[in-house]
């Protein structure tokens, strides 16, 4: 049987996976491309990405944080050709829940110019950092992150894209997802909290969850090597 090809969905930042130390994946195919700009709702980020996998017999939709929440619409759509899921760091609905916390972050969300660069890329980068971020093996830190954004995601699709996960919620359509998937969770993690996991893992019929101990929201990025090989466990176990 032939392997699937990997549709690596970017995070946040926008920015194409780069797959070079996800060591253990190294022999699937895979595709990655980059999210398209300034789009605020995530069914039209579902949309694209379906236009990208359209051509492809078998696919898993590997998600990372927003990525997640996008490779999660469109499989509750049970695309032709979807063989599993990963989402790591992954959310079936806005994590932020008091109506506080929304208000500011869509008000950091209209910020432009220096306002976003000095102030709503350090505070988003506080905000992504954990304790265990030098341990992995591509040590990072917040100006790593800070810099991603800078080089990766104008302030407009910054402001689209908080909005387009302030609006979107796919908790009740969970149980459509009729493919094996992975719920990959960093150990600390304060973006996106405990319970998101939580009730992707009790509302997704094949949902099975693994924590990387030690990791941080960032784990893609400062720990790569874990990360591809809790990834490819999964894809062998399930026979994709």
């Amino acid at each position: 049987m032939e392997l699937p090809t990997l549709v690596y969905v970017p995070c946040f930042s926008g920015a194409p996976w780069n797959t070079e130390r996800l060591t253990a994946l190294a022999g699937y195919p895979s595709l990655s491309p980059a999210l398209p700009e300034g789009v605020n709702d995530i069914e039209r980020y579902a949309d694209v990405l379906a236009a990208e996998v359209s051509g492809l017999n078998r696919y898993v939709l590997v998600g990372d944080s927003f990525g997640a929440n996008i490779a999660l619409a469109l499989a509750v759509r049970q695309p032709e050709g979807l063989t599993g899921l990963v989402m790591s760091g992954g959310f079936a609905a806005n994590p932020l829940s008091s109506a506080l916390s929304k208000n500011v972050m869509l008000a950091m969300a209209k910020l432009r110019g220096a306002a976003y660069r000095q102030l709503v890329l350090r505070v988003h980068a506080h905000r992504l950092s954990s304790p265990h971020d030098f341990e992995g093996q591509v040590p990072w830190s917040k100006d790593d992150s800070r810099s991603l954004f800078l080089e990766n995601t104008p302030a407009q699709s910054f402001g689209a894209r908080v909005r387009a996960v302030v609006a979107a919620d796919y908790t009740e359509q969970l149980s459509q997802v009729n493919v094996p998937t992975l719920i990959l969770t960093p150990s600390h993690d304060t973006l996106i909290g405990d319970d998101a996991a939580r009730v992707l893992r009790e509302g997704i019929p094949h949902a099975r969850e693994q924590v990387l101990e030690r990791t941080g929201h960032m784990f893609r990025f400062s720990h790569p090597e874990s990360y591809a090989q809790a990834v490819a466990d999964f894809l062998a176990g399930e026979s994709l």
